[in-house]
């Protein structure tokens, strides 16, 4: 099963809110051992909310399930000391601070490749670990903006839009974890591990390959146009009787069978709507044609009208609807998590295979330090050692987690 694909493979996750994590979590859902190591007062995506579980937010829960918790104060010489000492068995690394922050620690690529010359070694930043901006924190809003990509969004004239889904973060977390893979398979050849360097930035670039690539060909910077492509038409949203209708009729054949069942076939042949070019070009014209039609009817109406025609559609969707779609019960993506405390918690599966992947359960997102203990006896701490670096303050723990340790 692709869920055990990464057994035996340990990872040491210094990541938090959300691209990190997205690309430890689908690690961990491959069935690598992920130990998350947070600072004493956790990481900040336990506070982002609402929604809540318990005292952490369902963000936290959503992006953390499948990890192994351990609490560790890196400020503190013994803390370093255990970083060291596990980096000498692990296979990966992937951290987010600030460049430069994990090297004044003593656990930068360098220092840790000499313990381990196999490591993977993954940094997540966002603007990369090198150039005028690598000292600069950003988040996903910020690099949206950044990026250019908030440009693309809204309706001509409108106040800057970003997207409410943090994509950028999630596009990086899976990018990271495509390198990582990749870099992994490399080592079988090689044996050597070595350090990965994956942006913010650049995942906010690669999610505008159309965009900028049209830009740097004609130089007609782009602008808001709702739910419109800009390179084709139809294809966007409508309003119906009762909501909005998706519909992508762009290609020749499509366009003419969606002009025939609107009742409208003379706009095959109209001078203005004959390609997609001259539909793009149009836009204005055609978009009042046609919405013209779809607003006389309710949306269900039309997605049997266009689905028997082969026309590409989608009610515009809220989540209310997703809940209900026929497929999410089918392909098992909407996982259920089992929490000791919580009773079942509701999130999205690993994605791939998604069928499969639900049959395997999945592991609740750790407590702070609820795995402090047993983490450092698998590298083979001993007791006494565990106790004098939770006594010195190095290695921390919830008392609920001690207690289950």
């Amino acid at each position: 099963m692709l869920r055990e694909a990464l057994q035996g493979l340990t990872v040491l996750d210094f990541t938090q809110i959300a691209a990190g994590p997205t690309c430890t979590m689908l690690l961990a859902d491959m069935g690598a051992r992920v130990i998350k190591i947070e600072p004493p007062e956790g990481e900040l995506g336990r506070s982002l909310g609402p929604a809540w579980v318990g005292e952490d937010s369902a963000l936290y829960h959503g992006f953390n399930r499948g990890k192994l918790g351990v609490c560790l104060d890196l400020k503190h010489p013994d803390s370093q000391a255990i970083v060291r000492r596990m980096v000498a068995e692990a296979d990966v690394l992937i951290e987010s601070m600030r460049p430069g922050v994990m090297t004044r620690l003593g656990l930068g690529y360098e220092t840790l490749a000499e313990l381990n010359p196999a490591l993977v070694y993954c940094s997540i930043s966002a603007y990369g670990q090198q150039g005028p901006y690598a000292d600069r924190a950003g988040v996903d809003g910020i690099l949206q903006a950044d990026s250019g990509l908030m440009s693309l969004i809204g309706l001509p004239g409108s106040p800057p839009c970003k997207v409410q889904a943090p994509v950028v973060d999630v596009v990086t977390g899976y990018l990271a974890c495509m390198s990582i893979l990749a870099k992994l398979q490399a080592r079988r050849r090689d044996g050597q591990g070595g350090h990965l360097d994956v942006s913010l930035m650049n995942s906010a670039l690669a999610l505008q390959q159309s965009s900028i690539t049209s830009y740097l060909r004609d130089g007609q910077r782009p602008t808001p146009i709702g739910s419109a492509a800009p390179y084709a038409a139809p294809n966007e949203a409508f309003r119906t009787a009762d909501g909005w209708i998706m519909v992508a009729a762009y290609n020749g054949n499509r366009w003419q069978r969606l002009c025939a069942v609107l009742g409208h076939a003379e706009w095959a042949d109209d001078p203005r709507f004959v390609s997609s070019a001259q539909r793009v070009r149009h836009r204005g014209e055609m978009q009042a044609a046609l919405e013209a039609v779809f607003a006389t009817r309710p949306t269900a109406h039309w997605l049997q009208v266009l689905r028997g025609a082969d026309i590409l559609c989608a009610k515009v969707a809220n989540y209310d609807d997703l809940l209900e779609h026929p497929q999410l019960a089918d392909n098992g993506l909407l996982a259920r998590v089992e929490h000791p405390r919580h009773g079942v918690l509701r999130t999205v599966g690993f994605p791939v295979n998604s069928a499969e992947a639900a049959a395997a359960p999945y592991r609740p997102a750790p407590d702070l330090g609820e795995h402090s203990r047993s983490v450092l006896r698998s590298f083979a701490f001993g007791e006494q050692e565990i106790e004098a670096l939770a006594g010195s303050g190095a290695l921390r723990e919830r008392q609920a987690a001690a207690a289950t340790s």
